[in-house]
């Protein structure tokens, strides 16, 4: 394996991706030499199926910020072209400009017509430089905004994908008012006439995250993270030491199954062994089924039951009874 393929994968995938790499160049050899191999081979992929198994199913905090992200997971573009069709994209605010780190316009799901909305990262420093690294200015959240009244005007489901680190954090965000366009966001989609359902893909960091997140249905990756700040950060200010993200991982109960045990999210979607990046087809099949089934779940509630349940969902977060 040469360093930059293994530069492409975490420490802990690499037994397994060592063992795919042995089973691979085995059947290239016999191939070539006209050998039948199949049963060595068959072997070596149950030895593969088990060490994928045990690898990912005790992962540490950590391990799952660092597949959240991975540099081979798909993107919100990614996903747009396995799950949807007839994909329109809609650029601009109407105030200042395009921001190329938040993806959005109308799109088919099987037989029901969405508008979709995500962040989207890059997947080299050239594109990463472009998409701001996923990191969206505020008129990234006023199309995105502006993209959601448009669906309300058509009758037209929402479905929004998060995944970025948080708000851009720059100077010129701020003067354009961040604060102020994530908070718009945070108002309007609570009030927002039509379903919302929401997909965490990778990273939802911080205010960033939330101002795509208010949904009548929200939903995480298994690998997926949520939380108010990243690691790093939290190290940073509680430590002041950025090498203590491990331990902050593991105390800010950030993972898909945290949210689901506190109450934050609605469910989980699992990814194939080993993360999202290692199969995206199989991956957006099980995301198309869940969005196919909660929008029709959502339809046939009515618009004033709609908003009166999502308004309620979101005040129960955080709920606790004191005893004794």
């Amino acid at each position: 394996m040469d360093w930059k393929k293994k530069a492409l994968w975490l420490d802990f995938e690499l037994p397994l991706v060592e063992l795919e790499e042995r089973i691979q160049t085995l059947q290239d050899s016999a191939a070539v030499r006209g050998m039948d191999v199949t049963d060595e081979v068959q072997k070596l992929r149950v030895k593969a199926g088990k060490l994928g198994q045990e690898i990912f199913a005790k992962l540490e905090p950590w391990q799952r910020v660092q597949l959240a992200r991975h540099p081979r997971r798909p993107t919100t573009v990614d996903l747009i072209g396995l799950i949807f069709t007839d994909f329109q994209e809609l650029h601009g605010d109407r105030m200042f400009r395009d921001d190329p780190a938040i993806v959005g316009g109308m799109a088919t799901l099987g037989d029901r017509q969405v508008m979709l909305i995500g962040h989207q990262k890059g997947r080299d420093t050239k594109s990463n430089i472009k998409r701001n690294f996923g990191m969206a200015h505020p008129e990234g959240y006023r199309k995105a905004l502006r993209l959601m009244e448009m669906a309300a005007r058509f009758e037209r489901p929402v479905i929004t994908f998060i995944d970025t680190p948080g708000a851009y954090p720059g100077l010129g965000a701020e003067e354009r008012g961040q604060a102020e366009a994530i908070a718009r966001n945070l108002r309007e989609m609570a009030d927002l006439p039509v379903p919302i359902v929401v997909v965490v893909t990778g990273e939802g960091g911080s205010g960033g995250a939330l101002a795509l997140g208010v949904g009548d249905r929200v939903f995480m990756l298994e690998n997926s993270i949520y939380s108010v700040i990243s690691p790093e950060g939290c190290a940073s200010i509680l430590w002041r030491d950025p090498a203590k993200s491990k331990e902050a991982a593991k105390a800010m109960k950030l993972t898909s199954s945290d949210a689901v045990r506190l109450g934050a999210i609605d469910g989980v979607i699992k990814e194939p062994t080993g993360g999202a990046h290692r199969d995206h087809k199989a991956l957006a099949l099980d995301i198309k089924a869940k969005l196919q089934d909660t929008l029709a779940e959502l339809a046939a509630i009515s618009p004033s039951d709609l908003l009166d349940q999502r308004l309620q969902k979101f005040l129960d977060i955080g709920k606790y009874a004191e005893e004794g």
